[in-house]
């Protein structure tokens, strides 16, 4: 922020392990994908020495976007840590993708940094930043995380930068719009034929410099005179905005008073309000034109982060227990304290195996270091249970990666971040603590995937990886689900949208060799009487030698849902051996579970056995089971079986202009809505009860209905009548073969 150049650090990519919290500052950068993130940090790179000549998103050569998937797809779908040194600070960039359905990345991302950088593009925000964005930007404000605003892509055509800030102070200062204000101002050459005007140069409000690169490198000019009036009225609403932030409730009579307030002064005043997340700058970046050492904004940015953003020392720590829950006192991020760690990130590498990307909080790791891992025995979501795991294990070597090379690191002391090897079984959100004393980090929450997928092995040789290939994805991965339905069947991946999906399949075909086909998700459906039936099962047969005989007759009436199966023996006379009972009731429950009518199971009636015969030689277990089932279809053929359906609770919470759509939507799937209530920031929650079989892809259509602004969550509530002519249809889709519902 003093507008000075710096020198580069060492050889490219090789940025030393820092030596104490105070030299290191963890940056996340958050944005909608096509923002310009990635080029942003390539960028940064650059201007740092961390490589020798900047990669493009375009070529899949940037640093951040080494992964297979990336670089096929042209943009980023899982986090990446490119760590650069800059005035003896280590400065770790976390690059998160801007997609929606990797969100779990970006939390990930947030989990592990101290300040955010949120960058919007002037060519895609005309109107308003991302809801995705936005949403983020509530979440860094409730932890009170410093963030600042960087504008790229100015130089594309009917842009206006004083268009942009304004619009992000509207969509980011909430309150205060003059939390929001720029640093700098972009200076613009002339306007080509295209209608695009390159960006030139900035001019700094604080130093009143020109910063300019229109010759490939960067010098300092005095304003021109046609630019000072533009730049006075700037910096005077800057300088109002540091000292309305000020700690100094003098600076403001002073300034008022028409005293010149010194520039170190409304420096160290601008530095203290971004650290306190009081204050957010708005800056303005563009790559390095060819040739050029250094992108236009770079250095500013460089500089607001390593003298602007908190170390790790004034991070608020997170909460800790005992793996049973007892509270223990919060960490202190101290090098020379007991070690406690989380796991942000895993991955697989083909040559390496299981890779953990590792944030201590407290302690200092080091290779060769006794660990305890403790795993929670819920996902992030709190809700769904997976495995409790703990295992005492000794670290590997300590890395921190830079694309794809990893360079090795003797330590990696508390406010850092580090790449181990092969760290057991070790997944996100995982505690690394000392062997003996183990604690357990709070997890973070990660939304609801709401999007099944199901799969099945394309061959023979697939079915022995495929358990093991999904494991490895939920475990890297706590926004994917695993599950397999006892009901149908089916081994259901759960995800967060389409592109989640397919990443989701990509992974499993390129990383762990598992070739698997997706088939349509099926929800289970249950069958009914809709009335009282009766049945006799006769099985009666001799082929020569020991022949089987049993009959028997049965009343079936519906039972109120959620009753079951309930059975009742009213024979007399023993006219069904006392022996043979428990057998037809064995055959009518085999029955039941294999369905009548369309192959899903029977529920909520009662069976009630009424009379039969038995052969004392011919008649058997057997047989007797083989009766009880006839007469059951025999009963069901007689009288109108339901489709019974999953019906969900359904909450919806959006702004407050799309309860109308969303609520006519819910509607044409045969949705009840049982109320509304009124949330905070002009959103409604929007409470519905919705057949299952309505909501398979709800989670892809409500983020088209609302732009993105809409979350949803459902749980099952029960079991109810399926319309005729939808529970016609379904039968008519199991006679053909194809599944159906």
């Amino acid at each position: 922020m003093g507008d000075k150049a710096h020198a580069h650090p060492g050889a490219a990519g090789g940025v030393p392990a820092a030596g104490h919290p105070s030299a290191v500052r963890n940056v996340v950068l958050v944005g909608p994908s096509g923002s310009g993130k990635t080029t942003l940090v390539e960028a940064l790179a650059l201007t740092a020495g961390a490589v020798n000549r900047a990669g493009r998103v375009e070529d899949g050569a940037t640093v951040s976007d080494y992964d297979e998937i990336e670089q096929r797809r042209r943009r980023s779908v899982q986090l990446s840590l490119v760590p650069v040194a800059w005035d003896g600070c280590k400065i770790n960039l976390l690059d998160t993708p801007g997609y929606a359905d990797f969100v779990g990345e970006l939390r990930a991302g947030l989990r592990a940094a101290d300040a955010a950088l949120f960058v919007v593009s002037a060519a895609q925000e005309a109107q308003s930043v991302a809801a995705t964005t936005r949403a983020a930007w509530e979440e860094c404000a409730l932890v009170g995380m410093p963030r600042a605003i960087v504008v790229t892509h100015l130089d594309t055509a009917r842009t206006s930068f004083d268009d942009m800030t304004r619009i992000c102070a509207e969509n980011f200062g909430g309150d205060d719009p003059d939390a929001v204000l720029p640093l700098y101002l972009p200076v613009l050459g002339p306007e080509g034929a295209d209608g695009h005007a390159p960006l030139t140069g900035l001019t700094g409000l604080l130093s009143r410099r020109i910063l300019d690169h229109s010759s490939g490198e960067r010098t300092e000019l005095p304003p021109a005179p046609e630019q000072e009036e533009p730049l006075r009225a700037a910096r005077n609403r800057l300088i109002e905005g540091i000292i309305a932030e000020s700690e100094d409730e003098s600076l403001m009579d002073r300034y008022l008073g028409g005293e010149d307030i010194d520039v170190a002064t409304l420096i160290a005043d601008l530095e203290r309000a971004v650290a306190r997340g009081s204050f957010h700058p708005v800056l303005t970046a563009a790559p390095a034109a060819e040739g050029a050492r250094q992108g236009i904004g770079t250095v500013e940015l460089l500089e607001l982060i390593t003298r602007g953003f908190p170390t790790p020392l004034e991070r608020t720590p997170p909460v800790v227990t005992t793996p049973s829950g007892k509270p223990r006192p919060a960490p202190v991020c101290d090098p020379d304290g007991p070690l406690i760690a989380e796991v942000v990130k895993t991955s697989s590498d083909p040559y390496v195996g299981r890779v953990s990307l590792v944030r201590v909080f407290s302690g200092t790791l080091r290779p060769d270091d006794s660990v305890h891992l403790c795993g929670h025995g819920l996902d992030a979501t709190g809700h769904a249970p997976r495995p409790c795991h703990e295992a005492e294990l000794r670290v590997g070597a300590l890395t921190s990666p830079f694309g794809r090379r990893q360079n090795a690191l003797d330590r990696c002391v508390a406010g850092d971040l580090a790449c181990v090897a092969r760290l057991g079984e070790a997944e996100t959100g995982d505690t690394l603590s000392p062997a003996g004393d183990p604690v357990l980090i709070e997890p973070w929450s990660t939304p609801d995937p709401l999007l099944p997928l199901a799969v099945r092995a394309h061959g023979k040789a697939d079915e022995d990886k495929l358990s093991q290939g999904l494991a490895r994805l939920v475990a890297e991965d706590p926004t994917l689900r695993l599950e397999q339905n006892p009901d149908t069947g089916q081994v259901v991946l759960w995800c967060l949208g389409e592109a989640h999906q397919e990443v989701a399949l990509e992974r499993l075909r390129s990383r762990y060799g598992v070739q698997v086909d997706a088939e349509p998700h099926r929800v289970p459906l249950r069958e009914t009487f809709a009335g009282r039936a009766a049945g006799r099962g006769r099985h009666v047969k001799q082929s020569g030698g020991h022949g089987q005989f049993a009959i028997c007759e049965i009343e079936v009436e519906p039972l109120p849902p959620g009753s079951g199966i309930e059975f009742v023996d009213k024979v007399v006379g023993g006219a069904v051996p006392r022996q043979f009972i428990p057998s037809v009731e064995k055959g009518i429950r085999a029955q039941a579970a294999k369905g009548l009518s369309a192959g899903h199971p029977l529920v909520d009636v009662r069976v009630t056995l009424l009379d039969g015969k038995a052969h004392s030689v011919d008649s058997s277990d057997a047989a007797f089971q083989t009766a009880g089932a006839l007469a059951l279809r025999e009963a069901a053929a007689e009288s109108r079986i339901r489709l019974l359906e999953p019906v969900c609770e359904v909450s919806v919470l959006i702004p407050d202009d799309y309860v109308g759509p969303v609520m006519s939507d819910l509607s044409g799937r045969r949705g009840r809505v049982v109320g509304t209530e009124q949330g905070a920031g002009g959103r409604t929650l929007v409470r519905a009860e919705v057949p299952e079989i309505e909501v398979g892809r709800y989670a892809v259509d409500l983020r088209s209905l609302s732009h993105g602004t809409g979350r949803f969550d459902r749980v099952y509530a029960r079991h109810e009548p399926m319309p005729p002519q939808i529970a016609d249809r379904v039968r008519a889709e199991g006679a053909d073969g194809s599944p159906g519902a």
